[in-house]
């Protein structure tokens, strides 16, 4: 099916050109939300991942551990999926974690998962883990400036709750 939107780059606006079911607008504003969420763009605080993690995650029939790493100066370098679980856990390797920042040559990392449940509330597991990531990437200078819960439609900063 062809896309049913037209940007009009002067108003900076969207046309729709036809009637559109609620997944080509959720796909639509995945597209817009990752050109904007792009290799180079400065998080600088919880507000700039909300949209974009809400997107990524929030719809997961399954638990997913997402990370964003970035530069000293906040920039992004990637995004992306770290593990893959089940509908209640997911497996995270604080070695794997460092190894990828290492490569990546990252000097922070945004931690974020899905809770399929829709309780977006840290577990006792997500709170260890947390802390062992914290620990594993402070031994190479990489700091983790938050995590994020998604659960459903809410989202818990592990940084807002004063976790870090």
């Amino acid at each position: 099916m062809s896309n049913p939107f037209r940007h009009l780059e002067s108003t900076g606006q969207f046309q729709v050109e036809r009637p559109v079911t609620t997944d080509e607008i959720l796909n639509m504003a995945r597209c817009i939300i990752k050109r904007q969420f792009k290799r180079g763009k400065s998080l600088t605080s919880p507000n700039d991942c909300r949209e974009f993690l809400m997107l990524e995650l929030a719809t997961l029939e399954h638990e997913q551990f997402y990370v964003i790493y970035l530069d000293n100066q906040h920039r992004i370098i990637k995004a992306e999926p770290c593990s893959q679980g089940t509908i209640h856990s997911a497996n995270v390797y604080p070695r794997e974690v460092v190894k990828r920042a290492l490569a990546l040559n990252a000097s922070a990392l945004i931690l974020a998962h899905n809770h399929p449940s829709g309780v977006a509330g840290p577990s006792k597991q997500d709170r260890a883990i947390t802390k062992k990531l914290i620990e594993a990437l402070a031994l190479f200078e990489i700091t983790v400036p938050d995590h994020f819960i998604i659960g459903g439609t809410e989202l818990f900063s592990f940084a807002e709750a004063g976790l870090l």
